[in-house]
């Protein structure tokens, strides 16, 4: 009699399988920087020449310590317009994630503090709740909103290049570390662009587009102005 093999559905063996397969998937839908073409490639930040990228530091020169990075140990202030506080750790910042198309911050938010809308147009991004109560919400390029409030333990997506958001609603600080796949993916404050852009956009066409008068406009642009002294720091750009 020929041996037959089964798997039970609710074994811990099917269910590391199914995580294994549907993580392989996930990672190479959701690549966005090119593959690499070596081992290592720890950025030289001295470099004059930047082309898509860095160039890597001779592998004679790379150490141990190169691969290791403590700056989200502790949380960047958060006294500024938004209650936002951000520690990056980027390429420029960690220069081992050169060719390896991850960018990964550190979040804290005040209570009542934002992550005002915004998009990434190179990576899509996965948030993780250490701490908190934090309301998240995308919209897709058909007007519907995707939001929920998530809890410490609880991950989310957000697609690549779509506007998206967070608000802590609880009555403590919350804590987000946030993961993108791209070593550069772009940070494009939609309010910013809007209000506070270099030249700026005439009054008359904000003012069409939001259907109200001009003044209101000129107003929120005082405020931008205001504020703009007090976004100093990584905090404005993630």
């Amino acid at each position: 009699m020929d041996a037959k093999f089964s798997i039970k559905t609710t074994s811990p063996f099917f269910v590391v399988l199914c995580l294994s397969v549907l993580m392989f998937f996930t990672l190479s839908c959701f690549s966005a920087d090119p593959d690499p073409l070596q081992d290592i490639c720890v950025a030289d930040l001295n470099s004059t020449i930047k082309m898509n990228g860095f160039p890597c530091k001779p592998e004679s020169q790379v150490t141990s310590n190169d691969f290791f990075f403590s700056g989200l140990m502790t949380g960047a202030s958060t006294a500024n317009p938004e209650g936002r506080g951000v520690k990056l750790a980027d390429v420029t910042a960690f220069p081992a994630l050169n060719t390896q198309g991850l960018t990964v911050a550190r979040i804290d938010l005040a209570p009542g503090g934002i992550v005002p809308l915004h998009v990434h147009p190179r990576g899509s991004e996965a948030n993780f709740i250490l701490k908190g109560k934090v309301y998240f919400g995308f919209i897709t390029t058909t007007d519907v909103l995707y939001a929920k409030v998530m809890k410490p333990g609880v991950l989310n997506i957000i697609p690549r290049g779509l506007v998206h958001f967070a608000a802590n609603v609880g009555p403590r600080k919350a804590v987000i570390i946030a993961v993108l796949n791209s070593q550069l993916p772009g940070f494009a404050n939609i309010p910013t662009n809007l209000f506070n852009s270099t030249p700026e956009i005439p009054n008359f066409i904000l003012a069409k587009n939001f259907r109200v008068d001009e003044k209101i406009i000129a107003a929120i642009k005082a405020k931008f102005a205001l504020n703009d002294s007090l976004a100093t720091g990584t905090w404005k750009y993630i």
